[in-house]
């Protein structure tokens, strides 16, 4: 019984990642063509992922914003290299981590101000690792809320969390 579990908790898991593998592209697709090439806010820095990481997520939290997924992307592609053969890491990446996380009380704005704003909830920002410098990517969800009802609580947010992000990358 308790394998049974486990492997149901696996394959949610696995399918949760793949989702958030294909929401971010799904943003970033969407926004290629756009005239503002700021859609993903990025900051880089010379100091290895695990360098960064607790601090990126202790300055998250410090602002409210819970941390309620941590998706190891790189690792789990990892275990799918064989699979995709030579097509697997051509930019040699040394690690993909992802903090997927929330403030209750903005998604409880949001939804009271426009419900479908709630497709971007949880939040979520992305460490790259390449050789010694990682990069943090996150999608501004005040271009996502353009002309919404929302828009200026999804500003105020996107504010929060890129301060919040530059704490912890320094």
């Amino acid at each position: 019984m308790g394998c049974i579990n486990l492997i149901q908790k696996e394959s949610f898991v696995n399918k949760f990642i793949s989702f958030l593998i294909v929401v971010t592209l799904a943003f970033t697709i969407s926004f290629a063509g756009e005239k503002d090439s700021s859609a993903i806010y990025s900051k880089s820095i010379d100091k290895p992922l695990d360098a960064v990481y607790d601090s990126v997520y202790a300055a998250l939290e410090s602002e409210k914003f819970w941390v309620i997924f941590e998706p190891n992307i790189g690792k789990n592609l990892s275990k799918m290299a064989k699979r995709f053969g030579d097509d697997y890491n051509k930019n040699n990446l040394s690690g993909i981590r992802s903090l997927v996380f929330c403030n209750p009380g903005y998604a409880n704005q949001v939804s009271n101000l426009d419900p479908t704003m709630l497709a971007i909830c949880p939040l979520s920002a992305t460490l790259i690792q390449k050789e010694n410098t990682t990069t943090i990517s996150f999608v501004r969800p005040s271009l996502i809320a353009k002309g919404s009802a929302a828009e200026e609580v999804l500003t105020e947010v996107e504010k929060i969390i890129i301060n919040a992000i530059e704490k912890g990358m320094k």
